[in-house]
């Protein structure tokens, strides 16, 4: 419940990871050798699927920093499959928890939100186990020397960006005393001093008022231009357009030589050209430094000027009218949450009909032959048996392979790239041979 942050290193709301399902187990090429029992017949064992990698919400991160020093993450490999039909085990899941309002984009386009606790994503899919001699047993082949080499698993690289959730959002100019308030409601111990930018990262605390919790989040200064990159604006104005409630502090004196309400619609404009939802929030002015000399004079002067919010004059530094404050926001909170204007958007899946395979020619002599079936064809085929080898030769020329390299101008000893491997092309010239008849019925004498 306490987020500490002192250091900029120690935020990071940005980062890239690469995520890699499990690889299947490979199948068993096994048969039974038993006493007393001739023709055991084939045995071998399919091999476990692979584990996934699933992305989880967790309530308790508040950042991408562990995954910065750690952006791999792939999950177990199914296990082998084994003689007696035994089938392997299949590799666990492998969970990476995320915070809270993570957004997770592969190739720029969104995949997923997680926003509550607990929330999953399959990010990457492990593949299945590979077949083992058993499973290719049939009536014209009682004895297959041929099993599977397990399928690959997904791998993506992603793209991470986290957008703090919290009830409340303390924006204002810099030096203006939000990290105080955090300070003086919260456990979180943010760094204090008195010149601007102090704060260089997002700090979160939790404020209790009466029984109610308050999720408080101080983002740093923002000053004019913030929304074109001047300042640190830029980089933490996502953090503020999924607060509930945002509480606008100003120094009652003034900033940089405007006064309160010179700097409030300065910062708002600054919020509007980010984002013009950012101004359907619900907001409150908090005055701040109302124990220094003149202060009351600077806040009458700034509620005749300012109508659209509510104005709650404060110290930060005393706790003068902390409560009124704490008390409003309690208020607001509890009323229903709004939906969404602008959700964000995440694109369906679409199921697009591909090819089964596509023939390239990289250059002279040699090929390339893209397609997810026939290159997952290739490393699910365990090339060391004669019958697997064989039977990979028959698929591709069933789905045309053979004769696409002949259109396109192959001829024998090119090279032939798929996935990998790499294969020399050759013509098979050979007639189908003639299938034995079946053996004529007889019936038995008794």
């Amino acid at each position: 419940m306490l987020f500490e942050s002192r250091d900029r290193s120690l935020f990071v709301d940005h980062t890239r990871i690469v995520v890699r399902g499990g690889r299947g187990g490979d199948g068993a090429m096994s048969f039974r050798r038993e006493k007393f029992v001739p023709l055991g017949g084939p045995d071998g064992g399919n091999g476990g699927r692979g584990g996934d990698v699933i992305l989880v919400a967790d309530s308790q991160k508040r950042s991408l920093l562990d995954l910065t020093y750690k952006p791999h993450y792939y999950a177990p490999e199914g296990e082998k499959g084994m003689g007696s039909n035994k089938m392997g085990h299949g590799g666990g899941d492998l969970r990476v928890f995320l915070p809270m309002g993570t957004l997770v984009y592969r190739d720029g386009s969104i995949l997923a939100d997680l926003r509550t606790p607990g929330q999953t994503f399959l990010a990457a899919k492990g593949g299945r186990g590979g077949r083992g001699n058993s499973s290719f047993k049939t009536q014209r082949t009682t004895a297959p020397h041929i099993s599977e080499k397990g399928e690959p698993g997904e791998e993506f690289t992603l793209d991470l960006e986290l957008k703090l959730l919290a009830d409340i959002g303390l924006i204002g100019c810099p030096n203006a005393g939000k990290s105080t308030l955090l300070a003086r409601l919260t456990n979180a111990r943010p760094k204090i001093a008195d010149y601007p930018f102090t704060t260089l990262n997002p700090n979160l605390g939790i404020a209790e008022w009466h029984g109610v919790t308050m999720v408080m989040a101080d983002i740093p200064g923002l000053i004019e231009g913030a929304h074109t990159g001047r300042g640190l604006g830029v980089d933490f104005l996502r953090h503020v357009e999924r607060t509930r409630l945002l509480a606008h502090m100003v120094d009652i004196s003034g900033f940089d030589g405007q006064d309160a309400y010179s700097a409030i619609k300065m910062i708002n404009e600054e919020l509007r050209q980010y984002s013009p939802k950012m101004m359907k929030k619900p907001m409150v002015i908090v005055a701040n430094k109302m124990d220094l000399t003149g202060a009351d004079d600077a806040l009458i002067a700034l509620r005749k000027r300012w109508k659209k919010s509510k104005v709650f004059p404060i110290s930060a530094a005393t706790g003068q009218g902390l409560d009124a404050l704490l008390a409003y926001a309690a208020k607001e909170l509890a009323k229903p949450e709004p939906i969404e204007v602008e959700p964000v958007e995440i694109e369906p899946h679409r199921f697009v009909i591909e090819l089964d395979y596509e023939v390239k020619k990289e250059e002279e002599g040699m090929y390339r032959v893209l397609g997810a079936k026939v290159e997952r064809l290739a490393a699910m085929t365990n090339f060391n048996q004669s019958e697997g080898l064989r039977r990979f030769q028959n698929i591709l020329k069933k789905m045309g392979v053979e004769k696409e390299f002949m259109r396109q101008g192959a001829v024998p000893g090119d090279t032939i790239k798929i996935g990998v491997f790499e294969f020399y092309f050759e013509v098979d010239d050979e007639k189908p041979r003639n299938l034995p008849s079946r053996r004529p019925f007889r019936p038995s004498r008794r």
